[in-house]
């Protein structure tokens, strides 16, 4: 492989070199945030999946087997991750990229235009199911071969804020589907998007990705895969991953730092607000709207923050705050729900997220040897994803269990307490991915 269309900074006269970046990091986040918008989409309107394809009597029965279907595609990003990350540290990042977005169309269109069980029984929970696997097949690789991407087209001195665009995709998704899912629901009424509306977010989905598949068709390879004279295969990557098994068990706590709290301020949010805190479904869509768009601002700013102040600094902080600040936060909230004190909350986790996720991204890609990276990465993170993806499920429980609306800070809190364990045992060789043996 000609080694010339590698790093892209290196493939371009130096005046064109801040375009062809910024044209890349555009042509990832782009698909990045189409894969987590298919995904946030089911979140936002889980209990109205659930009504379409759940026929449970108990509403808060009928919500939990909805997102116990959501988190399913989450036991599926393992195997994603092992099969599509061993597919690209072979054939290359630009290829994996287009891979798992279309496989993310095929999944998406299955569950836009299966059947209610009314229309066909059985078979329509069956079939949302499969299309949530195979979203979750994808996704298995997509947040890590993204991330892995912009790693190595980025420098030494701004690879923190460059890979933080990746985390910035996820919030626009975040945005785009709450705010699409708020307009919707303005024009065709509550009633009307619970009985079929929101079909229409997920059709959406689908209808951009031809064109996203383009963008990603022109992306150059980086230099840190073109340069190898030779590609792991099934059986290195497995020996690797067992030998470097302390970075897979970092990665993991870290991961599931990141990932419990997003899916909690973000997929949780709009069943939580609605059916827990009984407030309206404008409201809470809205809320989760102005979360996201605070992610999408802080996230590159933090990422840019642990370019000079360290990756370790943020994301011991920002766990330290979450253990201290969430319980004392939706105590408050508790007491007197309502749209400006969900609003705050969600903020300020929001903030507290942004901080932690702007260095743990860059810092995972960085601790993976660099043969093995796609799928270390993806293997770490989407462990940690089967349990962060189960978020709503787990806090739907603990409020019914307990009677106590608060529960899902005491959630918040043992994630936190895993992404603070994470970065204060790492050992400094485990931060110099040059010096790991492979």
């Amino acid at each position: 492989m000609d080694t010339r269309q590698g790093n892209i900074a290196q493939a371009t006269p130096p005046d064109s070199k801040p375009v062809s970046l910024a044209r890349a990091v555009g042509q990832v986040a782009s698909g990045n945030m189409l894969e987590m918008y298919d995904f946030m989409v089911f979140g936002y309107y889980a209990i109205d999946i659930g009504k379409a394809f759940f026929p449970i009597a108990d509403a808060q029965i009928q919500m939990m087997a909805s997102f116990a279907t959501f988190g399913a595609g989450f036991v599926m990003r393992p195997l994603g991750a092992l099969v599509l990350g061993a597919y690209v540290d072979r054939i290359g990042r630009r290829k994996g990229l287009i891979l798992t977005l279309t496989l993310m169309a095929i999944g998406t269109m299955t569950l836009a235009l299966t059947p209610s069980y009314k229309r066909i029984g059985m078979l329509a929970p069956v079939l949302v199911l499969l299309g949530r696997l195979i979203q979750g097949f994808s996704a298995g690789v997509e947040v890590g071969s993204s991330s892995v991407y912009l790693s190595e087209i980025a420098t030494e001195k701004n690879r923190g804020f460059i890979v933080a665009f990746q985390s910035a995709s996820i919030q626009l998704a975040v945005v785009l589907a709450a705010a699409i899912g708020f307009g919707l629901t303005s024009v065709l009424g509550g009633h009307t998007m619970s009985v079929w509306g929101w079909r229409i977010p997920l059709v959406f989905g689908c209808m951009i990705v031809p064109v996203l598949i383009v963008l990603r068709r022109n992306l150059q390879e980086t230099e840190a895969f073109a340069s190898q004279t030779t590609h792991p295969g099934i059986w290195e990557i497995a020996v690797s991953l067992v030998r470097n098994w302390y970075v897979g068990l970092i990665g993991i706590l870290t991961g599931v730092m990141s990932t419990v709290s997003f899916y909690v301020i973000t997929a949780y949010c709009p069943a939580f607000g609605t059916q827990v805190l009984h407030l309206g479904r404008q409201d809470a869509l809205l809320v989760t709207l102005c979360a996201g768009l605070a992610n999408l601002v802080l996230v590159p700013i933090f990422g840019f923050a642990s370019d000079r102040i360290g990756r370790k600094k943020l994301l011991i902080g920002a766990t330290m705050l979450v253990l201290c600040l969430a319980w004392p936060m939706m105590k408050w909230l508790d007491t007197a729900p309502s749209f400006g004190r969900l609003l705050c909350v969600e903020l300020m986790l929001a903030v507290l997220y942004s901080a932690y996720n702007g260095a743990a991204i860059v810092w995972l890609t960085e601790i993976v040897p660099t043969r093995i990276r796609t799928t270390g990465f993806s293997l770490a993170y989407s462990l940690a994803t089967c349990i962060g993806g189960f978020s709503p499920v787990v806090c739907t429980w603990l409020i019914a269990f307990t009677h106590d609306r608060a529960m899902p800070a005491l959630w918040l809190s043992a994630a936190a307490a895993c992404g603070l364990l994470a970065a204060i045992v790492s050992r400094p060789y485990v931060e110099r991915n040059s010096r790991l043996a492979e």
